[in-house]
Formats: C-alpha cells, structure tokens, sequence
C-alpha cells in the first residue's frame, strides 16, 4: 500500500515540478531568459520543427517562451538533418514537429531539459533527453522542448544537434547516434513498464547514469573497456541499487547490455566533460525527486493521503451493506 501511495504522490509532485509550480518548497529551472545574449553564442537559438507552418513556429515559439522573435536566432530541422547528424536514410520533414529552445550556460552549469508541453510529449522524459544529450557531447546547456500536438518527441534531440551545430560547435558523429540509440532504448523500456505501478523511470534515468560512470570508472581502473560479462554485472547492480531488478526482463537487460557495449566504444567513456555533466545530472535527479519525496512524507502529506483513501474505501462499503 505504502508504494502505491509513493508513486501516486511522485507523480504528482513531479508534474508540479514540470510545469514550474512550487511543491513542499522545491521548484523546477525557470527556463530561457531570451531578452539575455549570451556572449559566446549570441541569441538563444530556436530550432523549430520542418513540418510546421509559419503559424504554428508563431504558436511553438510563444510555448517555449518566446516574446520576441528578434531575441533569438531561428532555424528549422529537417529530414536531411536527421540524416546529417544521425546517418538514417533520408527522413521526413512534413513529420519533424516537436522544437526546442537552447541557450549555452556558463562552465559548470551542466545540461537541464525543460519540457513545456508535458501534455503533448508524454513519452520522453527531461532526464532521457539530458542523458542522451550528455552521452552527444552537449554540455553547460540548458534546452526548453516543446510540441504543438503529441508527438514520441523523438525529432528533438536532432534540433538540440543542429543548435550546437549552427553556433559552431562541432558533435561527433558516432556520439549522436549512439545518443539516439540511447534515447530509443530507455524510451522503449519505460513505455514497456509503463503499466506496472512499481515501475518509477526516474529510477530507470538514475540507473543509466550510475551504469555510464561505472563504466568509465572501470575502464579508468584497468585501462581497458568492460568485457561483455563486466557490462551485464554493472547493469545489474545499477538496477538492483535503484529497486529496478525485479521489474527489468531479461530481454530488457540485454538491450541495455548491446547499448552499453557500442557505448562505451565512444569518446563518452574518457571524457571528463561527460563526468561533470553526469555527476550534476545525478545530483539533479537525487534533489529533483528524492527531497521532494521527503519533504512531503516529513509534512504528514503521504499519511494525510493514506487517510483520505482509507475513508475513501469506507465510505464506499458503507453503500453496499
């Protein structure tokens, strides 16, 4: 019982969260400021999705925020993008709708996704966006996605590239599509557990973190990359450590497992860039999810709940006798 009442109330807190509403204290990123230029990269950079008309880019722009045109440098994705940045065939525009907003930080500042329109992309999470971007060579960056109309949101993570791209910094190839593989994966088993009530995919987001810095801690270690046995072992205890063993299949396991092994053959496994932004990613997570969880079981809310439901259920009973 108490688990179904914590995941009722981590779903309520973290739609709180997203849409930038104060709950028990804690509040989501404010967002772009796009009236502030930064000095590396000039405006804040509005990559729009090809299929959208003129109307729609005007009706995307005022989701993410966006008062004045003028403030930002535009630019739309398109299926030639896709293939560009990902290497796969030649893509459709007409169907490349979801946006974003991007905005370089300062050093230190790690990757943060906002999601303004929690409605229309449902199945992406913030921190399988973060994650995936991070994994890309994104970093100090904070990016505002948003659709007009549900979308997978899929299409995102090639305007992210084209921002970064746009404003001279160079992704590499195999890291992008390694990134988007990534994104794919951890979508496709989210959604698969999607129906069971002890599934949390934050803990599933927590997990792919923990496993990528284990592995460079490893490969640090020995000077080689993980053997295939190695891998396997750090998945397991990655979900072990985030209550995920039981719930993950084994079919599952061995899709992270094919993941990791081209993963860590990217330059993410070296980097210290991808180091920091995980770090800050994981202490984002733990903050994001875990203080707010105990902020509102130390208040009596989760009790408050339990109470409501349990008078709830009698009342309920009291019709039928």
């Amino acid at each position: 019982m108490r688990k179904w009442f914590k995941q009722l109330m981590l779903s309520g807190l973290a739609a709180g969260l997203l849409s930038g509403t104060v709950v028990q204290g804690v509040q989501a990123s404010e967002g772009i400021d796009t009236s502030v230029v930064n000095e590396a990269w000039g405006l804040p950079t509005f990559v729009h999705g090809g299929g959208l008309n003129e109307a729609q880019i005007s009706e995307t722009a005022d989701l993410l925020g966006i008062d004045d045109m003028n403030n930002v440098a535009r630019v739309g994705v398109t299926g030639e993008d896709l293939q560009n940045y990902l290497g796969r065939g030649s893509g459709s525009t007409a169907s490349m709708i979801s946006s974003v907003l991007v905005q370089r930080e300062n050093e230190g500042e790690g990757v943060t996704v906002i999601n303004e329109t929690p409605d229309n992309i449902t199945q992406i999470t913030e921190e399988q966006y973060t994650n995936a971007a991070i994994t890309a060579g994104v970093e100090d960056a904070t990016i505002m996605v948003a659709s007009i109309r549900p979308v997978t949101g899929e299409s995102a993570l090639t305007g992210i590239y084209k921002a970064f791209d746009v404003n001279g910094e160079d992704l590499d190839q195999d890291r992008m599509e390694v990134a988007q593989e990534e994104l794919e994966t951890t979508n496709q088993i989210a959604q698969e557990n999607a129906d069971d009530e002890e599934f949390e995919s934050t803990r599933l987001d927590q997990a792919m973190v923990e496993i990528k810095q284990q592995l460079a801690e490893l490969r640090e270690r020995q000077g080689e990359l993980a053997t295939r046995e190695e891998i396997e072992e750090i998945i397991n205890n990655a979900l072990a450590n985030n209550d995920l063993q039981t719930l993950i299949s084994q079919d599952q396991i061995d899709r992270l497992l094919a993941f990791f092994e081209r993963y860590q053959q990217t330059g993410a496994i070296d980097s210290d860039q991808v180091r920091q932004q995980l770090e800050q990613l994981s202490g984002n997570l733990r903050d994001r999810f875990g203080d707010a969880w105990q902020q509102a079981e130390d208040s009596g809310l989760i009790d408050q709940v339990g109470n409501f439901f349990r008078q709830l259920w009698e009342a309920i009973r009291g019709l039928f006798n």
